[in-house]
Parts: C-alpha cells; structure tokens; sequence
C-alpha cells in the first residue's frame, strides 16, 4: 500500500481519457496527413533557434523557442530557485506536445488544441527549489536516466507497433483496444516522468520503472 502510494503520488502525473465512443474512421486513416499542420506549429514553439551578432567588440547570443533546460539548471546550481514562469512555459510546451502525441498515437480523434487540456492531463507539481532540489544533482540527472533512455527506446518500438496494430482496429471496428490503450498511455507517462526529472528539472525523485500510475 505504501509503494502504491508513493509511485502515485509522484510529482509528474498523466493520463489520458479513454474514448469510450467509435473514433472517426476516415481522420485515422489520413493521420499523418491531418497532423501536419500542428506539427508545424509546434515546430515552431519547440524548436530552439539561436543568432550570433558581434557588436562594439561584444559577442551577443538570443535563443528561442524549446523546453528550458540550461537556464533552470543554472538558477538551481547558483540560486536555487526555478523562476515560475519558466516553469510555466516548459508546462505549457509539455502540454501541448502531449496532445500532438495523442492524436498521432490515435488515442483522440479530436484535432490537438494549443490551449485547450482536452482529453491528455498532465499535471507537475511547482518544485519549491531551495527546499524540494539538490542544487547540484541538475549537473548529473541527464547521466543517472540512462536506464531510462535504454528502456524507454525498446518501449517507443513497442509502442509504434501497438499504435500501427490499433490503426487497423480502429478502422475496422472503430476503436483503439483498451489494452493497447493502456499501454500506450504508459509508455508516454513513462516518457513524461523522465523529462519531469532529467530534463526540465522538476524534481529529485527517480522516476519509477513503471507504466502505471
């Protein structure tokens, strides 16, 4: 009960709603095709740009665009703090690239909203820095993950053959199996969990080899 307890209550959490109801047969087929256009769009929030200018003898760097990562990890290390609207931003970003994630994976038929929460929830808890993260374990999180990028590549495989397996199911019947659902679902909460720790910094918890909630 304790161990349930505590991998629940981790500060990382997603889920998504089942679609309880016949999906649209002909936007599963044409996909990819629908998805283009907000994959542009989020291309062009997510995509970190950089400029270089040399003025009055002063090299001058602008970026834009991406997950913040190297400016928390600099206000954790030398500040700790995590100001709160970076922490919004990389949110909001998460957000939104869950929802593109869904509708690629066939889990809604919905077309992916910029704002709106829709069917996908994830929610991560706003670290209070200088009590809730070791200011110096940021300089080696993305190292202690390994395991994790190790197994979540053999999970992406599996997940690309649920969703291509899901495709014909939902085609013929009009649905994405639960099972498969659920699956699915775990992978991208597994994936999420792993950004939440190593790459935007939210906590110190390890995140659990686990599917479930």
């Amino acid at each position: 009960m304790m161990q349930a307890r505590a991998e629940s209550d981790y500060p990382v959490r997603f889920s998504v709603d089942y679609p309880d109801r016949e999906l649209d047969r002909a936007s599963t087929f044409f996909r990819l095709f629908m998805a283009i256009p907000i994959v542009i769009v989020l291309g062009a929030v997510s995509g970190g740009s950089w400029q270089w200018s040399y003025e009055e003898g002063e090299a001058v760097a602008a970026g834009a665009g991406g997950l913040l990562f190297f400016a928390p990890l600099l206000m954790i290390v030398f500040r700790q703090k995590y100001p709160r609207w970076w922490f919004d931003w990389n949110l909001g970003l998460l957000r939104f690239s869950n929802r593109v994630s869904i509708y690629l994976s066939l889990m809604d038929d919905r077309y992916p909203s910029t704002d709106e929460e829709q069917s996908v929830h994830l929610d991560i808890a706003y670290p209070d820095a200088a009590r809730d993260l070791n200011r110096w374990l940021p300089l080696v999180k993305w190292f202690l993950a390994i395991p994790h990028y190790v197994v979540l590549a053999f999970l992406y495989l599996a997940a690309i053959v649920v969703v291509i397996v899901a495709w014909f199911a939902i085609l013929f019947t009009g649905r994405f199996p639960r099972a498969m659902f659920g699956f699915v679902e775990g992978v991208i909460r597994w994936h999420n969990r792993v950004v939440g720790y190593a790459i935007v910094l939210v906590t110190d918890r390890y995140p659990p080899f686990r599917l479930a909630r």
